[in-house]
């Protein structure tokens, strides 16, 4: 049987493609610091940013969905000053590179890289570091697919509550379509075994909102009363920021639904 090893297996994007290749009945490895405990998926322990498991990982080794990343924005929450100067590298540069090397000793048939929507335009450290990786990807002699995402929707949820203690909030005006991670799994799976190859049409969300009719929904299903104070953006200060609307494949899950459907207080109330 055929081995397909997801990197990034145990983030939020990771956990949703291992779900959609253990449902389709695939062999799965997930390639992880630390072991998880599901026990339909084999384990192989190992850090893209040393290389450390990385030949052990790629043994027998079919097709390599690539979904690790290290935004310091995301695994916080929150934007930092120096998120505008400096992005680590470790995992989305060198450790790229390390694993298309691995993966060509490994004679792997199939390297899928997810990336982000926008980052030939973005100026972000974090978006250049990205684009770096991919520039890997696209010279790499593997037989390649890449699949950009627009931002999730559970990043824009982090992201806002951060701002939950602000009496007023300022929100740029321009249009913007986050998606859910279930919806990039499944385009994401489907590129990896429908046998084409190459740049893949990128994913974002059904819906193109402005960032204060999000934020405004967002608050209405939080419950929040905050004034929301409307910026005016330049179109080429907006694409260095990152906020640009995909025109390829749609998600189906909207972001009142995904807000709805991740309600805290109303999880809580279920589990009394």
């Amino acid at each position: 049987m055929a081995l397909t090893l997801v990197t990034g297996g145990t983030g939020h994007l990771g956990r949703d493609i291992v779900d959609r290749l253990v449902r389709d009945g695939r062999h799965v490895r997930v390639f992880a610091r630390s072991p998880g405990t599901r026990s339909d998926v084999e384990w192989a322990s190992g850090d893209l940013a040393t290389g450390a498991g990385l030949r052990e990982a790629l043994h027998d080794v079919d097709t390599v969905i690539n979904a690790a990343t290290y935004s310091p924005i995301a695994r916080r929450g929150g934007i930092r000053p120096t998120d505008f100067f400096t992005s680590p590298s470790a995992v989305d540069v060198e450790g790229t590179g390390r694993l298309l090397s691995s993966c060509g000793e490994a004679r792997v048939r199939h390297f899928l890289h997810v990336s982000i929507v926008g980052l030939d335009e973005a100026t972000l450290p974090y978006a250049r570091v990205k684009l770096a990786g991919e520039r890997l990807v696209r010279a790499s002699a593997l037989s390649w697919s890449l699949v950009r995402a627009m931002p999730f929707y559970y990043l824009l949820d982090r992201l806002l509550s951060g701002l939950a203690w602000l009496p007023v909030w300022p929100v740029p005006t321009t249009l913007f379509n986050p998606v859910d991670t279930s919806d990039v799994a499944d385009h994401v799976v489907a590129c990896a075994f429908d046998g084409m190859r190459g740049e893949r049409a990128e994913i974002g969300g059904p819906e193109d909102l402005e960032l204060v009719s999000l934020a405004r929904r967002y608050q209405d299903a939080r419950r929040l009363h905050r004034k929301i104070l409307p910026m005016n953006l330049s179109d080429a200060k907006a694409r260095g920021m990152g906020f640009v609307v995909s025109h390829g494949v749609r998600g189906r899950l909207s972001w009142t639904d995904w807000l709805q459907r991740n309600d805290p207080v109303a999880r809580s109330a279920t589990q009394r």
